[in-house]
């Protein structure tokens, strides 16, 4: 029942609310930011759009990541630059599409492959911190890098996150994959093993072969078959020990310039890394300070701690994302303790979307897209390109409010800048655009009209926003092959240790003409194609695609070629080495399993749900 005082004014129940959420947004408003905050930024890999209770999921438990989005603004069409980690990754630092900075490949891997590999991040690249760096603040990084190291010799450290504005750092030169547990999927090791036991086999046919010449009176084969032979042994032998050289020369961690644990001990990892953030966020709570927290999670091989194993309806996969909202529960909650909440500002999101086609056993090791067409890898289709977006910067952006207008990981970059008190670069296109006064609601409209998905350096997509007409328009030139049809994967069996990603160009795409147009603001699924017949306006709208299209490719330039390259081969003189054998372990701090009682490391205990 309506008090009287309202019942004098008039106001209803629903009318009281709207006047709240006003005087929300204008208190809030009048409120300038701190000068010098601090930025929490947290990313997680391989995170589907539809795996947060926030965005709609009512089967994963992610509290902490929900009351991040209540307490703060939750983007719905916030995009990656690219549908695979190395460029997206690029970009979001940089705020420039990755094929600015050579970090796209369409043929070849479309993500750095070794650690020991001459391809990075360039130098010359400006990242935002970099930028706060200069500007005073306390820089670190810590967990996934996957943007190179070093270029000619093994200690020049030219892409290193040392290089590039990080002043502290502990995480993984390339990241979390099926191959540091030799587990499936296989990003590698598979085919590596199938190609030497395949040339071994062959081997071996050839020393039948020149035995039974041998055989014919013809002695010079015998040592043909020798040789042969002691090559297809030893080929062999070394298809079956090949796994764990992978896993010895691309999982390790590095602390600063240093290998500090070789290889990787998985079952350790989130708590160290954990520790090493919250530590850096205790130390440095009485300075300005920018830490990204880059976090394993929720890439395969879906590394869990055992408090977390088997609680989810989702198997693996949920148990995994429950843990990375632990996670990100316990680095807000070192933000309370240092009593630095309020002029922190904390981004949470992902780096593409959840990988369809990983799958093992039967079991999906993937996340779910939130019910967008096509996953991790697919070019422009919106399941690999839409992630999470979620800010928070108490009494600066307004709580619980949603947006629906496109924005881009690029678009982190000027804002951390600005915000930081540092000017943009004027030598280079910046793709990204401020979203303060999107955030503050100091402008109803994105500073995007248009946005580009790449697929490697391919331009499969465009997206075009109708301010007049209120319509979000995409158009599809390329699209990859899709088996069964209609499913967003492109693997042909589920089981295939071949099948990773979509292509982006060759026999697994089709190119369309006249391209495909949907509307995403009445079809957000990508399901309904339009014609001519269907939309009056097709041809202007297309007109107008190809026009911002047009327009952004004279911007390009010269490109350099990092990812997909030569550059991109093992190297033995890169390889980076802790001890003698490549072998060491000098993180003793985070003990194992679920560390003895240690109330700092156990969720259970800090009220997980």
């Amino acid at each position: 029942m309506t008090s009287p005082s309202h019942q004098s004014l008039g106001l209803g129940p629903v009318a009281i609310l709207c006047v709240l959420q006003d005087l929300q947004l204008l208190t809030a408003l009048l409120l300038p930011p701190p000068s010098r905050p601090n930025f929490l930024i947290i990313m997680a890999d391989d995170l589907g759009f539809g795996d947060l209770g926030c965005y709609g999921n009512t089967t994963l438990r992610t509290p902490n990541i929900d009351r991040l989005a209540e307490d703060g603004v939750r983007l719905t069409q916030h995009l990656a630059a690219a549908s695979m980690c190395t460029p997206s990754r690029a970009a979001f630092l940089t705020g420039r599409y990755p094929v600015r900075s050579g970090m796209a490949s369409t043929w070849g891997p479309r993500v750095l492959q070794w650690a020991a590999g001459a391809a990075g991040l360039p130098p010359e690249e400006v990242t935002f911190a970099r930028v706060l760096q200069e500007r005073g603040y306390t820089t670190g990084l810590v967990g996934k890098w996957h943007l190179g190291l070093s270029c000619s010799s093994r200690s020049d450290l030219c892409h290193h996150p040392l290089r590039h504005g990080f002043a502290h750092f502990l995480g993984l030169p390339l990241g979390m994959m099926g191959d540091c547990a030799r587990a499936e999927p296989s990003e590698k090791r598979t085919r590596l093993e199938q190609g030497l036991r395949w040339v071994g086999r062959g081997l071996a046919a050839m020393a039948a072969i020149m035995a039974s010449i041998t055989l014919a009176g013809r002695s010079w084969a015998l040592w043909a078959v020798l040789a042969l032979g002691a090559t297809s042994a030893t080929l062999e032998v070394g298809s079956r020990v090949v796994g764990g050289a992978v896993a010895r020369l691309d999982c390790f961690l590095m602390r600063g310039a240093n290998v500090t644990q070789q290889p990787l001990s998985l079952s350790r990892l989130t708590p160290l890394l954990l520790r090493e953030a919250e530590d850096f966020l205790q130390r440095h709570a009485h300075a300005p300070f920018l830490l990204f927290v880059s976090l394993p999670h929720v890439h395969t091989p879906l590394v869990t701690s055992p408090a977390f194993q088997g609680r989810s309806a989702h198997r693996r996969y949920g148990d995994n994302v429950e843990e990375m909202d632990w996670v990100v529960g316990r680095l807000l909650s070192a933000l309370d303790r240092g009593g630095v909440a309020d002029r922190t500002l904390v981004y949470f999101t992902s780096d593409n979307g959840g990988w369809l086609e990983a799958r093992a056993g039967g079991e999906q090791l993937g996340g779910w897209n939130g019910g967008f067409r096509g996953g991790k890898g697919a070019g422009g289709w919106e399941g690999g390109v839409r992630v999470p977006g979620i800010f928070r910067f108490p009494g600066i952006l307004p709580r619980g409010r949603v947006l629906a207008e496109p924005t881009s990981l690029m678009d982190i970059f000027p804002t951390v800048v600005r915000l930081g008190g540092g000017a943009l670069p004027e030598d280079r296109v910046i793709d990204g655009r401020d979203l303060l006064p999107l955030l503050r609601g100091e402008t109803p409209r994105s500073a995007h009209n248009f946005l580009f998905h790449y697929c490697g350096d391919v331009l499969h997509a465009a997206r075009w926003a109708h301010r007049e007409r209120g319509k979000l328009w995409k158009v599809h030139f390329v699209t990859p092959v899709e088996d069964p049809p209609g499913s967003g994967s492109c693997a042909g069996s589920p089981e295939s240790q071949d099948a990773m990603v979509c292509a982006c160009a060759g026999g697994g795409v089709t190119a369309h003409d006249p391209p495909l147009l949907f509307e995403l603001t009445s079809d957000p699924g990508e399901a309904r194609p339009l014609t001519l017949h269907k939309e009056p306006a097709f041809n202007t709208i297309l007109q107008a695609l190809r026009q911002g299209i047009a327009r952004h490719l004279e911007t390009l330039g010269p490109r350099p070629r990092e990812v997909g390259g030569a550059l991109d081969l093992w190297r033995p003189w890169l390889q980076p080495c802790c001890g003698n054998a490549c072998a060491c372990d000098l993180e003793g701090g985070a003990r194992e399993g679920r560390n003895d009682g240690d109330e700092d490391l156990e969720p259970w205990g800090r009220g997980f749900l």
